[in-house]
C-alpha cells in the first residue's frame, strides 16, 4: 500500500509539474551518464595471426551535449564526450587479455523531431554523423609480453548516428532525459613490432544509453 501511495504521489507531481518544454530559439543542456556498448569485434589479424582477431569492451563515462531548437519540433543535439576502452584477443590470440587500449572521442551531431514539443512526456527521434577521433592509444601488457614492444595506431572514423530518447518534466526548467543512439564506428588499426607490422579493422557499431537530468534556457 506504501508503494502504490508513493507511485501516485510521484504521478501526481509529473502531472501537475509546470513544462519544461523548450520552443524555438531556445538551448537545452543535458547532462547524462552513458554506457557505450561495442556491438561488433575486429576482423582478423593480419598477416601475422590470421586466425586471431579482438574484441572491445564496454565504457562507461559522464557526457554533457546541447541542443538548440530551430522551432518547437526540429532540434540540432551536439554531444561530448571521450571514452576509455580495452581490446581483448580472440582466436589465435585468445591469451592476450589486455590485446591494447584507446580512447575514443566521438562528436556526433543529430537533427532531431521532437514528437509532443508541448507534453510533460517529450519523445523525440534523431538522425545525424559521427566522427570518431581514436588517440592515447597503446599495446596491453598481454601482447607486449607475447610479441614484444608494440605500437598501435588506429584510424579516424566517419559514420551515420540514429537516435531516439525521451524528456519527462520535474518541474518548469528541469526535465528527466532518457536516450539511446546507435553509431556507425569502424576504424582501421596498425600494430608495429620492430619491423613486423599487423593491421586489422574494427567494426565496433556501439549502443549509447544514457539517462541523465536536462535544463532549458
Amino acid at each position: 500500500m506504501k508503494r502504490l501511495i508513493a507511485a501516485a504521489a510521484l504521478g501526481g507531481l509529473i502531472a501537475t509539474a509546470a513544462p519544461a518544454f523548450a520552443k524555438e530559439g531556445d538551448v537545452i543542456v543535458r547532462l547524462r551518464g552513458i554506457v557505450v556498448a561495442p556491438t561488433g569485434g575486429s576482423d582478423s589479424v593480419q598477416p601475422g595471426f590470421p586466425t586471431g582477431s579482438a574484441d572491445v569492451g564496454a565504457a562507461f563515462m559522464p557526457e554533457i551535449d546541447g541542443t538548440y531548437m530551430v522551432s518547437d519540433n526540429i532540434g540540432l543535439e551536439l554531444i561530448a564526450s571521450t571514452t576509455r576502452h580495452e581490446a581483448k584477443g580472440r582466436g589465435a590470440l585468445n591469451g592476450v587479455e589486455k590485446l591494447a587500449s584507446t580512447w575514443a572521442l566521438p562528436p556526433t551531431l543529430t537533427l532531431q523531431y521532437h514528437l509532443a514539443p508541448e507534453a510533460k512526456v517529450r519523445p523525440y527521434v534523431g538522425v545525424g554523423v559521427n566522427y570518431t577521433i581514436f588517440y592515447d592509444s597503446k599495446a596491453g601488457k598481454d601482447l607486449v609480453a607475447a610479441v614484444g614492444p608494440t605500437k598501435v595506431k588506429l584510424g579516424d572514423s566517419f559514420g551515420y548516428a540514429v537516435q531516439a530518447g525521451v524528456d519527462i518534466d520535474l518541474n518548469e526548467k528541469m526535465f528527466l532525459n532518457l536516450d539511446v543512439k546507435y553509431i556507425d564506428m569502424d576504424t582501421k588499426a596498425r600494430l608495429t613490432t620492430g619491423g613486423a607490422v599487423n593491421t586489422t579493422r574494427f567494426h565496433l557499431d556501439p549502443i549509447v544509453a544514457g539517462v541523465g537530468i536536462g535544463m532549458r534556457f
